[in-house]
């Protein structure tokens, strides 16, 4: 769809029509038989890194680790009053996960492959028999997520129990995608796009950004998502600044921007994306700006695709700063207001945010395939107005594919004229 023009009517606006329609519960039994037959594959990839490693066992902390290999379905607001239910230790011929008695029936019902293991009192207190009924030695723990002191705690409970510190080991199997996984990041791409379709009529000067961010949230919750991706950002005039903001009473006015981001979450997989909205008519110099930023992320993604046409004549893919940098070249050209100090995109699926990065502080190996990803270059000025435009991509060298998750166009929309 092509961008809208200054003062276009609603006529032209996006309509829900021009999306995919929710999952049905066909797709979602469908997805959940993928993810019972990969994760065999998903625990095997784990267990290759284990014996690469020398260690005879994993303890995972992560929710979305444990979602991922076990199918026990926790998310960050779950993980907050479980305790230590919902940990796992992976070895080389099981999958145990610690549950107590609210969490027995869910790990029989949602984790079938695992064995559900008392976790009644402190993890320290039933750590020595743990690791000796699973007969382990050397335990690979997510050093990154533990806090030190129960670090400490552990080694001082099984004192013959060598604990390794580890890092990114599930997070580097996770960056690379299955079909089935792809399927559910476009399907919540769709209730998000739609979302935002329906909710363009009830902006207008006035409204607060409150309002306009619960609203959204509804049409998105009752859209077909589970639940929000992580809560609606919705920024007015000066406020879109702000590369991550809360909404509040500010009311919308005329001839400022307005900034959405938000994502959906269907089947245990998310979306994310960025829309900056014009409401009256708009300025020169936002539109501008947001020329400029367009062209930036339009840049990005033009180097992904050489690079795939690159790739089947045997050219490595480039890394995450390579493409960050593609994008800031274009702002930096340009000359008249900084670039994005964040970094350029960051990958998705079961969580926000997870591998691969793209940003200057991102790996340098060359990026994954197939993988989905965000690409969303920005311009803030601050007290004054912001641009971001996000978008997920779904990149795939094998293939010879870079697909464009995200379908809600854009270039300009104009609302409220």
């Amino acid at each position: 769809m092509s961008a809208v023009p200054r003062g276009s009517t609603s006529a032209a606006w996006p309509h829900p029509a021009d999306f995919s329609a929710p999952p049905t519960s066909h797709d979602r039994a469908r997805w959940a038989e993928a993810d019972r037959i990969a994760r065999p594959a998903r625990l095997a990839a784990l267990r290759a890194r284990m014996a690469a490693e020398g260690v005879d066992g994993f303890f995972g902390l992560r929710w979305e680790h444990m979602r991922y290999l076990t199918g026990l379905p926790f998310d960050e607001g779950e993980v907050t009053g479980s305790g230590d239910s919902g940990k796992f230790l992976i070895t080389g011929r099981e999958s145990i996960v610690l549950a107590d008695s609210r969490y027995t029936i869910a790990v029989g019902r949602d984790a079938p492959g695992s064995r559900a293991y008392p976790a009644v009192g402190p993890l320290a207190g039933l750590w020595p028999d743990l690791l000796a009924d699973a007969g382990v030695t050397r335990v690979a723990v997510e050093a990154m997520t533990i806090p030190h002191l129960a670090w400490e705690r552990l080694q001082a409970a099984a004192p013959g129990v060598e604990l390794v510190p580890v890092d990114g080991w599930v997070e580097a199997i996770r960056q690379v995608k299955e079909p089935s996984e792809v399927e559910r990041i476009a399907a919540a791409c769709a209730v998000a796009d739609r979302a935002l379709a329906l909710l363009l009529p009830s902006i207008r000067p006035g409204v607060t950004e409150r309002e306009l961010a619960l609203d959204l949230e509804w049409r998105i919750r009752t859209g077909g998502a589970e639940r929000l991706a992580f809560d609606v950002a919705c920024l007015a005039g000066p406020e879109a600044a702000l590369p991550h903001g809360s909404p509040g009473d500010r009311p919308v006015r005329s001839g400022a921007v307005l900034l959405f981001d938000f994502g959906a979450q269907v089947a245990g997989y998310r979306s994310d994306m960025t829309r900056t909205i014009f409401v009256g008519e708009p300025s020169v110099r936002d539109l501008a700006v947001h020329e400029v930023v367009l062209a930036a992320q339009s840049a990005a993604i033009d180097a992904l695709r050489d690079a795939l046409a690159g790739a089947r004549h045997g050219a490595l893919l480039p890394s995450g700063p390579e493409i960050d940098q593609v994008a800031r070249a274009v702002i930096e050209a340009d000359g008249r207001w900084p670039a994005y100090g964040h970094g350029l995109g960051h990958g998705i699926g079961i969580a926000t945010h997870e591998l691969p990065g793209l940003g200057s502080r991102s790996p340098t190996s060359p990026l994954p395939t197939p993988t989905v990803f965000s690409v969303e270059p920005g311009i803030y000025l601050e007290g004054e107005t912001g641009v971001r435009i996000e978008d997920l991509v779904h990149l795939d060298a094998a293939a010879g594919a870079l697909e464009r998750l995200t379908r809600f166009p854009s270039g300009v929309v104009v609302v409220g004229a």
